[in-house]
């Protein structure tokens, strides 16, 4: 049966709330790869309470409004959705602890025809439980590889702007955890493609796969080293879109180009398979 694109716009996502401290900065920071190596200062940053650093990109998994593709009656087949483009824009810094407030929603939707999927636009803001202040800004597509044709538009997003056209400035090796996946959802996102092998034989993969979202991060993680090292802080927004899964305990390279003071391009490869994983990424940075 098509789905109903006037049920998903109404759709109530829960609102969400969560206490958060230093424990839950370093778990996520763990799922992302920071500590394999032992002795690299800058990413111990992110796991010693005495001197935390928060990594940005952590905003996307606090007040999680949880595993609502499935959870909720909206008529997707949630065994076949997938990540397909993620942003973040901070409004300030993330402490390293707190609590926080999340309001979800559904804001568009776009049919790419019969067997061809639909895509979910999704907007989550996350606001400081204390004094109210907008803390982030999430956007999120979903490609719900199963739910395309109901008759809504075909595209009602522009395209994300190309790469540069040269070699890029710099590439910054990022290893993950073969455990990343099942670090990752103890943050966010229990959804069982990560965990489960057959749930992931279903959805048409081999083994489970890495969250994009975790992903994102990792690519976040790295971008920070390059572009701010040490200093987390000074992130402002990133995004990319996802062009492949990436498995667990895979190396990613990400390659960066330096467009203007402040603002990088990059896509994220899996480098032993030389296959992109995140393309079209920005992320842009304040000044030191």
């Amino acid at each position: 049966m098509p789905i109903d694109p006037a049920a998903l716009l109404a759709a109530r996502i829960p609102e969400c709330s969560q206490d958060y401290n230093w424990r839950d900065c370093a778990l996520y920071a763990l799922a992302l790869g920071a500590g394999m190596n032992p002795v690299g200062e800058e990413e111990l940053a992110y796991l010693d309470e005495t001197r935390l650093r928060v990594q940005p990109t952590q905003v996307n998994v606090l007040a999680d409004p949880g595993f609502w593709l499935r959870d909720l009656p909206l008529g997707l087949d949630w065994r076949r959705a997938v990540h397909g483009e993620q942003s973040i824009r901070l409004h300030r810094p993330l402490a390293a602890q707190g609590r926080v407030t999340s309001v979800t929603r559904i804001v568009d939707l776009a049919d790419k025809g019969m067997g061809k999927g639909a895509l979910l636009y999704v907007e989550r803001d996350l606001f400081d439980a204390g004094d109210g202040a907008l803390l982030a800004t999430l956007q999120q597509t979903v490609f719900c590889r199963a739910d395309g044709g109901f008759g809504g538009l075909a595209s009602v997003r522009p395209a994300p702007r190309a790469l540069p056209d040269r070699e890029p400035d710099a590439r910054v090796d990022c290893p993950t955890s073969p455990q990343a996946a099942l670090i990752y959802r103890l943050s966010a996102d229990l959804n069982p493609l990560h965990i489960d092998p057959a749930t992931a034989r279903q959805a048409g993969f081999d083994r489970p796969i890495l969250h994009g979202m975790a992903s994102f991060g990792v690519a976040g993680l790295g971008l920070v080293r390059h572009c701010c090292p040490g200093a987390p802080q000074r992130v402002c927004a990133m995004s990319g879109r996802f062009r492949a899964p990436v498995y667990p305990g895979e190396l990613l390279r990400i390659d960066v180009w330096l467009e203007r003071p402040g603002l990088a391009r990059f896509r994220v490869v899996a480098a032993r398979r030389d296959e992109v994983a995140i393309d079209n990424g920005t992320f842009e940075f304040g000044e030191s």
